[in-house]
C-alpha cells in the first residue's frame, strides 16, 4: 500500500516551503497571499531508500477566510482518514494561534501518527520561543526551518523509520486502478464490467482503507480492479471532493500496474488529469486513457482524430498512450479499454534480449551518434535492460553525463518505434564502460 503523509496547518505557517525542500523541487507556488498554492499539490519524496508521497494540503484551499478555516478543518478530517502520517506544522513566529489549538484537538484523537513540526525556527532565540508548542499535547514536537532545511533530515528520519512496510497479500495478478475526476464515471465503468453478476468477483479481505479490490475473472481475463470510487463516508466528503478524491487516486496508483486514467470528453484534459497523469508516469504504471461521455460530444468530421492530437499534445513527450473514445451508459467500447489496460501491461513486463537491442538500435545510434557536448564526446557502446519489474534500459558509453536531454528522447522514441511499449513509460541510464 503506498504510504502518503499529509502536510496540514493553517496559511503561511510554510507548508509549501517544506514540501518542495521534500520532493526536491521549487514545485509550489510559494507566495505571502493566503491559498496561491493551488496547482501542486502532491509529489514523491526518497528518503533512506523508502519512497512515500508527500501532500500538501494547502494546496486545495480557496475562498474567504470563514470559508479557509472550514475548508482546513474538513481537510485535517480527511488527512486522518486517508494519510499513513500527518505533519502538523505551526509557526514559530506567530505563537498558537486559536486555529492551532483547533487543530490539535482534532490530530491528538487520531491514532495516524501525528508529527509536530515548529517552523521558522531559525535563530537561538526562538528556540525558546518554540517550547510553548509543547502544550499542544503532542509526544514529539521537531524545530526546523523550511527555508534553510535545517532540522528536516531529522524529522525525515523519524517519520520514514515509522511508516509500515507494505505487506498487502495481493494475489499475483494485473492490477488495473481506475482513476480520474469525480463524476466522470469510475463507478458505472466498475459496475459495467462487474456487472450484476457480482459473485464473479471477490472482494480481498485485509486491503487497507477504502479502496476496493475486486477480482474480476470472466472471458478468460483475470485481473484486479482497484476502485476509487467506493467512497463511503459521505458526509464529510462533498465539501472536498477534489482533495478526497486525490488522496484516493494516489493511494490506488501506488497499489496498481495500470492506471485507467478516465476524463470527460466534454471538458478535455483538465490539469488535474495532468496532475494524476504525471503521478503514474513518475510511478512508472502502464497508462491507458479512457475519453468517456462520447456520446454526448457533438461531432463534426474527425473530431476524435483532433480530440486525440490535443490529448497527445498535452501528455507529450510521453504521447505514446492508448487513447479510447467510450461511454460507459451506452456500454459502448467498455471491453476495448480491459483489452488496452491487459495489453499495456503485457508491454510493461517485456523482457527484450540483449542481442536484439543491440541489433535494433546500435545502427539508429550510427545513423544519428549523440552530439558532442562541451568538446566531450560520446560514444555508446551497447545497450542491456535491468532486471525491473517496468522497462529500463542501460546505456554503457564514454563521458555519460554529457548526454543532452533531446538525445535520451530520440534513443527513447527509438526504442518505441523498434518494439512495442505503449502506454508504459520507459527510463534510461547511462552507465561509464
Amino acid at each position: 500500500m503506498g504510504n502518503i503523509v499529509a502536510i496540514v496547518g493553517r496559511p503561511n505557517v510554510g507548508k509549501s516551503t517544506l514540501f518542495n525542500r521534500l520532493i526536491g523541487e521549487r514545485q509550489a507556488i510559494i507566495d505571502d497571499v493566503s491559498g496561491v498554492t493551488r496547482d501542486r499539490q502532491y509529489g514523491l519524496c526518497e528518503w533512506n531508500g523508502r519512497i512515500f508521497t508527500v501532500v500538501d494540503t494547502g494546496g486545495f484551499v480557496q475562498g474567504s477566510e470563514d470559508v479557509f478555516e472550514k475548508a482546513i478543518r474538513t481537510q485535517v478530517k480527511i488527512a486522518i482518514d486517508e494519510a499513513t502520517a500527518v505533519i502538523f506544522m505551526v509557526d514559530c513566529e506567530t505563537g498558537i494561534t486559536n486555529l492551532d489549538q483547533e487543530m490539535a484537538d482534532m490530530l491528538r484523537r487520531t491514532k495516524t501518527p501525528v508529527y509536530l513540526v515548529v517552523n521558522k525556527v531559525d535563530n537561538f532565540s526562538r528556540i525558546s520561543d518554540a517550547t510553548e508548542f509543547w502544550s499542544l499535547g503532542f509526544e514529539n514536537l521537531y524545530e526546523i526551518s523550511s527555508v534553510t532545511g535545517s532540522g528536516t533530515g531529522d524529522l525525515l528520519d523519524v517519520v520514514v523509520a515509522e511508516l509500515p512496510e507494505d505487506d498487502s497479500k495481493l494475489p499475483d495478478l494485473p492490477k488495473f486502478a481506475i482513476v480520474g475526476q469525480p463524476n466522470v464515471g469510475k463507478s458505472s465503468l466498475l459496475n459495467a464490467l462487474l456487472g450484476e453478476e457480482r459473485n464473479i468477483v471477490t472482494e480481498i479481505a485485509g486491503t487497507t482503507r477504502d479502496a476496493i479490490h475486486s477480482v474480476y475473472s470472466k472471458y478468460d481475463k483475470e485481473f484486479i480492479l482497484i476502485d476509487t470510487a467506493g467512497i463511503r463516508k459521505k458526509a464529510r466528503v462533498h465539501e472536498d471532493l477534489e482533495f478526497y478524491s486525490v488522496m484516493r487516486a494516489i493511494q490506488a496508483i501506488d497499489d496498481s500496474d495500470i492506471c485507467i486514467l478516465m476524463i470527460d470528453a466534454r471538458v478535455g484534459v483538465e490539469s488535474q488529469d495532468m496532475s494524476i497523469f504525471k503521478l503514474a508516469q513518475k510511478r512508472n504504471k502502464g497508462i491507458v486513457l479512457l475519453v468517456n461521455k462520447w456520446d454526448l460530444v457533438e461531432k463534426e468530421t474527425n473530431t476524435a482524430r483532433d480530440f486525440e492530437k490535443e490529448i497527445q499534445r498535452k501528455i507529450s513527450p510521453f504521447s505514446d498512450v492508448p487513447i479510447i473514445f467510450m461511454s460507459v451508459l451506452e456500454k459502448q467500447r467498455i471491453f476495448k479499454a480491459i483489452e488496452a489496460a491487459l495489453e499495456v501491461y503485457e508491454n510493461r513486463s517485456r523482457k527484450i534480449s540483449t542481442s536484439q537491442l543491440n541489433e535494433a538500435i546500435l545502427p539508429e545510434i550510427e545513423k544519428h551518434p549523440p552530439p558532442a557536448n562541451k568538446g566531450k564526446f560520446i560514444n555508446i557502446k551497447y545497450i542491456t535492460q535491468l532486471p525491473l519489474h517496468y522497462p529500463v534500459f542501460a546505456f554503457f558509453c564514454s563521458n555519460p553525463k554529457y548526454i543532452r536531454e533531446s538525445y535520451k528522447q530520440y534513443l527513447e522514441n527509438q526504442l518505441r518505434s523498434h518494439f512495442n511499449f505503449s502506454g508504459t513509460p520507459i527510463a534510461l541510464v547511462f552507465k561509464e564502460k
